[in-house]
């Protein structure tokens, strides 16, 4: 079931959404089919990239600011692959968009996070964004933890984005300004606003360090600039990365435990791998970047890029691993999209299902599980949610 409504303004959209739908085998391991594009290329999310030449939701945003958001930045075989490989482009949906349009209406604006008289303020966590800054913006607007020039007016609130915020969208770096921005000011009103890693971070780091250098990709010749590309990869977000932007991204932590909620990005179980703490996992992911070895840094993508580990049998089981071993009553991710989740993302024989329709988070794996990716580079839902969810 889909939980929480009301998780922005009223959005009106106009979205085509053909021929898509989510092949039976796609799951974290098994074989997979040949990709489309270099052999070892995974495909980083559930949706392929919005063609080059394309604009989604309007045209990108001006690079040098011009919203509350923008902060100016510095001067042909089949193969059967290893099982454990990550999917690719061929095994994931084609969605092709129509004239999407976005017309969002204006509202009063609402009163800010209510404070605790005590103790810590509201906790929020934020789906992936994917360059999405004009959607990010009226989420965090409506929930009232940023105000009308787009500062941070919640107080003691805290706010915890899942990771993703480049690649598709049209200005994935004046999301990553606007997170480091809202980070100092909610600092200094006594609350926070913090971030995890995702595996778009890890691929725009390895596209930025490695650019066309061959990894072992497990599969055949990869390399982190045709997996970028791939994965919807922005040259205006390459144009503008600078090495604050680059320094941020390396220091995220991988996962992090909050009021019973273990917050991480992606769906799987592959964070086992990285250590038997928080701690430690995060040290883990932290040295492998900083070692600065490509094939160390694609298989760390390639791991947090599986996902689907909690759907389907054994879900809920994958879950207690994670909670057993790192703390928690409930795992909050994102990266996997709702729509895929449900399987509401086109059918078997073809019918068109009028595309996705999200109105809250995914709770599932027996209740074990919240999913927060809504799905907005699909004409879906950049999802702002208050923790704990009243179900």
């Amino acid at each position: 079931m889909t939980q929480g409504a009301g998780q922005g303004p009223e959005v009106e959209r106009t979205a085509t959404l053909r021929d898509f739908r989510v092949p039976a085998y796609v799951h974290e391991t098994g074989p997979y089919g040949q990709p489309a594009q270099a052999p070892g290329t995974p495909h980083a999310h559930g949706t392929p990239p919005v063609p080059q030449g394309t604009a989604p939701r309007g045209a990108p945003a001006d690079p040098h600011g011009g919203h509350p958001g923008g902060v100016t930045p510095p001067p042909p075989a089949e193969e059967v692959y290893p099982e454990g490989y990550t999917p690719t482009q061929r095994d994931l949906p084609v969605i092709n968009r129509r004239g999407d349009t976005l017309q969002v209406t204006v509202e009063p604006m609402p009163a800010p996070a209510p404070q605790r008289a005590d103790g810590p303020g509201p906790l929020f966590v934020v789906g992936d964004v994917h360059g999405y800054l004009d959607e990010l913006i009226a989420a965090l607007q409506q929930k009232g933890l940023i105000d009308a020039a787009g500062n941070w007016c919640a107080g003691t609130a805290r706010l915890w984005f899942l990771g993703d915020f480049t690649d598709r969208g049209p200005d994935g770096i004046g999301v990553i300004d606007l997170v480091m921005r809202l980070s100092a000011e909610a600092a200094a009103a006594g609350g926070y606003c913090k971030a995890l890693m995702g595996n778009h971070e890890l691929l725009l780091l390895g596209a930025k360090r490695f650019s066309d250098t061959p990894v072992n990709s497990g599969a055949g010749t990869a390399t982190f600039q045709a997996a970028w590309l791939l994965n919807g990869g922005q040259k205006t977000d390459m144009d503008r990365l600078q090495d604050h932007h680059l320094q941020w991204m390396a220091r995220l932590d991988a996962m992090e435990e909050v009021d019973g909620h273990l917050l991480v990005h992606s769906d799987t179980t592959a964070y086992l791998d990285y250590g038997r703490s928080i701690e430690e996992v995060n040290d883990t992911v932290r040295e492998t970047l900083t070692r600065n070895d490509a094939d160390e840094c694609w298989d760390l993508f390639r791991k947090f890029t599986k996902r689907f580990s909690f759907r389907d049998e054994g879900g809920s089981d994958a879950v207690r691993s994670l909670l057993d071993t790192y703390g928690g009553t409930r795992i909050v991710h994102g990266h996997s999209p709702i729509p895929y989740l449900l399987g509401e993302v086109g059918s078997e024989d073809g019918e068109d299902n009028g595309g996705p329709v999200v109105e809250g988070p995914h709770v599932y794996a027996d209740g074990l599980a919240i999913a927060m990716d809504g799905g907005v580079t699909m004409a879906g839902k950049l999802l702002v949610q208050q923790l704990p969810l009243d179900i």
